[in-house]
């Protein structure tokens, strides 16, 4: 590897050796072992070799998080030794992208379960006598009623589904005052303007804690549960990693509130910002889908009768 701070002729950045990456897979590693003991556990198990899961799990948490941390660091204090020349930021810029279009992949796959039993809550009848297919729809008609949004049960394991026009048309709006925001926040730091710059991602940030909180609120209120329903499932499990990518996104844009408070970032090189502003902007749009294709198209007739 080559010493970063020697002389060079090209314009890409040839990094120094870092431990981060052996202590991030070991971390990993960790909590992956963490996990295992702690499902094993929950199945009636005693662990593994009387490691309890929580504590394995949690410790290699910390050490991920750890490693984040120190990484970044890392690459913050490469940025401004100047090693991030303008196609190092051109190609950090292709690596965001690409990271947003996993995480919109990620959200297809959670909307596809969503539509899958929205669109087909009833049995598909075969055609030409192929029978294949038709136990599980079967199934499915019997949790939901044959209808979507379900029939409510018995057992109230779902009630009623949300009113869309309530608090989550707030949230709505509260997301949407956010990206304007942290949009102010951006120009401002093109036109070097410290001061809306602080003062727009401390809104911003505030506006993210304010979401999750109400968001937390809401849970507390369903009328449907996680467990025994297809429809409780897919809804909390879209939202929920929502509502986990809105936490990421806070903390992110908190980080950038730090350091432009401690003066960093300039109008020419910011990417830190950059990539925060972006990733806030994507968690914007999921969010919009969410709400018009779970909560309005989804809401049913009875939105709102069980809360």
């Amino acid at each position: 590897m080559a010493d970063s701070h020697a002389t060079k002729n090209h314009d890409y950045h040839l990094v120094n050796p870092s431990p981060w990456p052996l202590v991030g897979s070991i971390g990993a590693f960790i909590m992956a072992v963490g996990a295992i003991i702690l499902m094993r556990s929950l199945n009636g198990g005693s662990g593994l070799f009387g490691l309890k899961g929580p504590m394995v799990f949690f410790a290699g948490f910390l050490l991920v998080l750890l490693t984040m941390a120190l990484w970044w660091r890392d690459v913050i204090v490469e940025a401004n030794q100047g090693d991030h020349t303008a196609v190092v930021r051109l190609h950090l810029r292709y690596g965001m992208i690409m990271f947003i279009a996993s995480e919109v992949m990620f959200f297809v796959a959670w909307f596809w379960a969503y539509f899958d039993a929205s669109l087909f809550p009833a049995p598909v009848y075969p055609i030409n006598g192929d029978t294949s297919s038709v136990v599980g729809m079967v199934e499915r008609a019997v949790a939901t009623g044959g209808v979507w949004p379900p029939k409510p049960t018995a057992d109230h394991t779902f009630t009623a589904t949300f009113d869309p026009w309530g608090l989550p048309l707030v949230n709505t709006l509260i997301l949407l005052l956010s990206g304007t925001t942290v949009t102010l926040a951006h120009h401002a730091l093109l036109e070097n303007n410290r001061k809306l710059l602080i003062r727009g991602l401390a809104v911003t940030v505030a506006l993210g804690l304010l979401f999750t909180a109400l968001q937390v609120y809401e849970y507390g209120h369903a009328a449907f549960t996680y467990g025994g329903h297809i429809y409780g499932a897919t809804f909390f499990m879209a939202t929920g990693f929502h509502g986990f990518h809105v936490v990421i996104g806070t903390i992110f844009l908190a980080v950038c509130l730090v350091r432009a408070m401690r003066g960093a970032f300039t109008p020419e090189q910011h990417f830190g910002f950059e990539a925060a502003a972006w990733y806030w902007h994507f968690v914007d749009v999921v969010w919009l889908f969410l709400f018009a294709c779970i909560y309005v198209i989804g809401a049913g007739a009875n939105a709102g009768a069980g809360h």
